[in-house]
This record gives structure tokens, sequence and C-alpha cells, in this order.
């Protein structure tokens, strides 16, 4: 989808301090095995820092460097993939009690790590619907340091970093706009992420723990042959991203850097620049590997990065792309109009 005047007035994060895998390694959270197999450097480890104050952090952030009044905001959308606090309890209303106040209608994205593409897509829609509206919050957090996942070996190849991130998305002019977002689903594949396991009762009301790995396993056990949503996915993603592309007007010989989830070398390699035709050198893996997999704020993490190192200038093209459970695919293509001044008032993230 093409979206009409759609800009980056502001972006913010959290991204804590990193344990190397040396050092998991040591201490017998991460197979030596993995080191050279996944090549991750590190995971960004939070400690006791609840999400929703990683998510507030990053939108305090964001909402300074954009020069509105947080009360200013027409909607506040926040993404999340793991648990976020006591059940019952919904995190963005801790954003609406300490930052936006109670007049901006606060949503909880469940859209697994493209909850930020999804985020994306509702915010435009909302703000485009109505000419009065002007401005929306998206923020996507999590911390993963709980008895009920092992950060270190969630299955599938991952290792899992926590982090906020937090966008201010305008009608008016910013230093960023977003040209076209897109996603489609691959819903055969939905057991892919459950496979093995009873829908109910839910495994953390029991205490299970979650193990893509485990459920992988079983899924790929009861197709011998393969399945075909998996063999689905390399012409599907490819399609989305040159879709909403050809929606930006962007070829894809002017795509500057790629944003794909934070994964192994060879993931990032053969289920996403290979796919465009692209160098691995334009992907965002080497930043990525030093955080591990950061839920929903891979993407914008990363153009946080590009941009505070000077890699991404005015008239540069960056493409995003994302998969998550269910199984869905999203892209989305963001073009710099200028640096902001407040680049040069922190480090890169």
């Amino acid at each position: 989808m093409r979206l009409p005047d759609t800009y980056i007035a502001g972006l913010g994060s959290f991204l804590p301090e990193t344990v190397t895998v040396e050092t998991a390694v040591r201490q017998g959270l991460y197979p030596a095995e993995n080191v050279d197999l996944h090549e991750y450097a590190g995971c960004a480890v939070a400690g006791p820092v609840p999400a929703p104050e990683m998510g507030l952090r990053g939108a305090q952030e964001a909402v300074e460097r954009s020069g509105l009044a947080p009360t200013e905001f027409d909607l506040l959308l926040y993404a999340c993939t793991w648990h976020q606090g006591p059940d019952g309890w919904l995190p963005h209303s801790y954003l609406q009690r300490y930052l936006v106040g109670g007049d901006v209608p606060g949503l909880e994205i469940r859209q697994g790590c493209n909850g930020m593409f999804a985020g994306l897509d509702v915010a435009a829609s909302y703000l485009h619907a109505v000419p009065e509206r002007g401005s929306a919050l998206l923020v996507a957090a999590d911390n993963y340091g709980t008895p009920l996942l092992d950060r270190w070996r969630p299955g599938l190849g991952l290792a899992l970093g926590d982090a906020a991130t937090a966008v201010v998305l305008t009608k008016r002019p910013g230093f960023a706009q977003v040209l076209s977002v897109g996603s489609t689903t691959i819903p055969e594949g939905e057991e892919m992420h459950r496979s093995g396991e009873p829908v109910f009762p839910p495994g953390a009301t029991v205490g299970r723990t979650q193990d893509f790995g485990a459920r992988a396993e079983h899924y790929n056990a009861k197709r011998p042959a393969g399945s075909a949503a998996l063999k689905e996915l390399p012409d599907r993603i490819t399609k989305l991203a040159f879709q909403v592309l050809d929606e930006a007007g962007v070829g894809i010989d002017q795509v500057t850097r790629v944003g794909y989830v934070n994964h192994s070398r060879e993931i990032v390699e053969q289920r996403c620049m290979a796919l465009l035709g692209l160098p691995l050198s334009k992907s965002v893996w080497e930043y990525g590997r030093t955080i591990g997999h950061c839920g929903a704020s891979d993407q914008f993490l990363a153009f946080h990065h590009l941009l505070a190192t000077g890699e991404l200038l005015p008239g540069d093209h960056m493409l995003l792309v994302g998969m998550a459970p269910g199984v869905v695919l999203s892209a989305a293509v963001i073009k710099v109009l200028e640096i902001p001044a407040w680049l040069n008032e922190g480090k890169a993230p």
C-alpha cells in the first residue's frame, strides 16, 4: 500500500548493555557449537527493567525529538511479543499514565515480530481517515529474561535480545517518509509455531516453557516431504518486497540498505538478501548479530543505527522486511529526507 504524506518526525530506543556469546558460553548459557554455526556476537540484556518501562523510555526520547507535546498525539500503538507484566493488565496504559495521557487512545498490537509493520499500516490509515488527526506514537518493547523462555536457546537458531523502539508518525513533514507498507499471510503455516503443544490451556498458565525449536521439529516430523507453507516462503517474501518497492516507486537498485530479522548470517543471506539479488553487505546483519533478535524492534533499531552512524543519508531508501508466526510476512520502504539535528546529541544505538 502506497502511503500518502506519512512521515517520521521522531525516533527513539532503549537498548541495554550486551552480553557476549563468549560470556554466555563460559556461563553454560549458550552452546559452544552455535558460535560458529549462527555467528551471533551477543545479546542485549535488560536485567530486571520491565518491558513497558523500556518502552516508556524509548517513547520519551522519540516524543522529545519530534518536537510534539506528549498530549498532542491522536493514537498510541504498543507492539510486543512476550509477556509484559501482570496478566489482565495492559502495557500501553503505563505509557498513557506516564507520557501521553488518557485522551490519547491506546491499543496493543499482537502481530509477533512484525508488530511495527502492522503499526505503520494501522496508524497511517487512522491518521488519514480524519483530517484533524495529525500524529501517532508507535512503540515496541520486550524483555525476554523470564523463567519460561531461554533467550540463548529459544529454537530456530535465534538468540533473543531485549530492547524497545518508538516512532512518531505524522502527516506533517518529518526527517523521513514512509512510502509504502504491506503484509501477507500464509495461513496454512500457522501450525508451525504451535506444533506439538495443546492450544488450551495456554502454556504460560501451566508453567510450560516456550521452545520454538521443539515445535519446529514436531511440525517437520509430521511432514517428511516438506511443508507447502515453507516452500511458499521464498516466492512470497520476494513478491511482497518487490510489491512495496513498486508501490513506493523505488527500484531494487535504489535500495541503500535492507533491515531484516536479526538472525544468523545464513538466514539473513538466504531468506532475504539472495532473494532480492542483493549482497549481504547491504543488510544490517553485522549490527544485528551484536544485539540479538529483539522482537518487533529489529528493523527500527537498524534504521536508528544506520542514521546515527552516517550509513543512511538524505535521498537514501531503506527496505524493511519481517517475518512472524502466522505465518505473517511484512515489508515497508522508508526514504530519508534529511538528517535530524538530534543525531548529533547522542551516540549510535
